[in-house]
């Protein structure tokens, strides 16, 4: 029994620790860049970087379709394109923009510290506009964690005004929160088919504006380091954190992957040799104590399920109790339309997409 209770405590932290996964890419994917910045623009970077991102899943998809090792995922529906289109216009062409634009006129530490308010504006559009549930403790611990990454671009003495720059970082930020709050309605479809068109799309928009603006492409040894970044640390990163989502909605994810300065600062020092700072040990402290706030959350209470019938990838959990035919593999992950029928129960819950209910 004690065995069973400690494997159910696991199974329903593993989105956590997905989203701290995707965290750890993403921020691994700055050191990595600061190799190959001084070969490109920032913009044509940023380009590429998604590009690589949209290359190497399309690359990834078709692979895995070749072999047959993937499981049916849930295909992207007509009515999933709005919320996709959207996603990819806020946060892959216009809040990179907006990021460049601010870039320019704003230092690189108070960048840093505007740069927090992306997991803010998340939690805000996750709890007021989509209803997330929250509570003192989930709230502290985001507090916590954004004052950690804050730590990271503080630098004492320097000047921190709101400028033209600023307003546009802050704007990007939002664009980046929006772009969660639209994955999040189409995230039980395929991560790897949202991934690869966000890459791709936005990548190619990027590129094209930044190769209009006169800036030219770096050496063949550059392309492949920069498309093997975006590949890791934007494309494998997404797909982890479109998993989370799901499983987290959009506040828990985004705090969760708010630590992903903290993990670019950390290998920072262990790969390009950068000092540790007590602005970094101050950090690590405080994002450590907000993820624990948010590891333990028990979030139980009694709550219905109304019927209805949808697709997405399952296993068959408390959740998933119905009748397949012969050619259906019941005991592993897998996709088909299937129906829930109205129930009521108690059980430890986050707000994934069996779970958005009123409180």
């Amino acid at each position: 029994m004690s065995t069973k209770h400690n494997h159910a405590k696991f199974a329903a932290r593993l989105p956590a620790f997905v989203a701290l996964a995707s965290a750890l890419l993403f921020g691994a994917s700055t050191p990595a860049a600061k190799l190959v910045i001084a070969q490109s623009s920032p913009q044509l970077l940023a380009g590429m970087l998604y590009l690589g991102s949209g290359v190497g899943m399309l690359l990834w998809s078709l692979s895995a379709r070749l072999i047959k090792s993937q499981a049916k995922q849930t295909k992207l529906r007509l009515a999933d394109l709005p919320w996709l289109a959207s996603a990819v216009i806020s946060g892959g062409i216009i809040a990179p923009l907006l990021l460049m634009i601010g870039l320019n006129s704003t230092a690189a530490g108070a960048a840093s510290l505007l740069l927090n308010l992306e997991a803010v504006f998340t939690a805000l559009l996750a709890w007021f506009a989509f209803k997330e549930n929250f509570d003192r403790r989930l709230l502290l611990g985001m507090a916590v964690i954004v004052a950690g990454s804050a730590f990271l671009g503080w630098q004492p003495g320097s000047a921190f005004s709101v400028s033209t720059g600023s307003l546009a970082i802050v704007a990007a930020c939002f664009c980046w929160a929006l772009d969660n709050s639209f994955t999040r309605n189409i995230a039980e479809a395929n991560p790897v088919h949202i991934t690869a068109t966000k890459g791709l799309v936005a990548g190619t928009i990027n590129c094209g504006i930044a190769l209009a603006l006169g800036n030219h492409l770096p050496a063949a040894g550059t392309l492949v380091a920069i498309a093997l970044i975006g590949f890791i640390g934007y494309g494998v990163s997404l797909v982890l954190f479109i998993t989370a989502l799901k499983d987290l909605g959009a506040a828990r994810a985004g705090a969760y992957f708010s630590t992903a300065p903290f993990a670019g600062a950390a290998l920072s020092i262990i790969f390009l040799h950068e000092p540790v700072t007590t602005n970094l040990l101050i950090a690590s402290a405080l994002m450590a104590f907000g993820v624990w706030l948010h590891l333990t959350e028990n979030h139980e209470h009694e709550h219905s399920h109304a019927a209805k019938s949808h697709e997405h990838l399952h296993l068959h959990d408390e959740h998933h109790q119905h009748e397949h035919d012969e050619n259906t593999p019941a005991g592993e992950l897998h996709s088909h339309l299937h129906t829930h029928v109205a129930v009521v129960h108690l059980h430890p819950h986050y707000p994934d997409s069996q779970h958005r209910h009123d409180h």
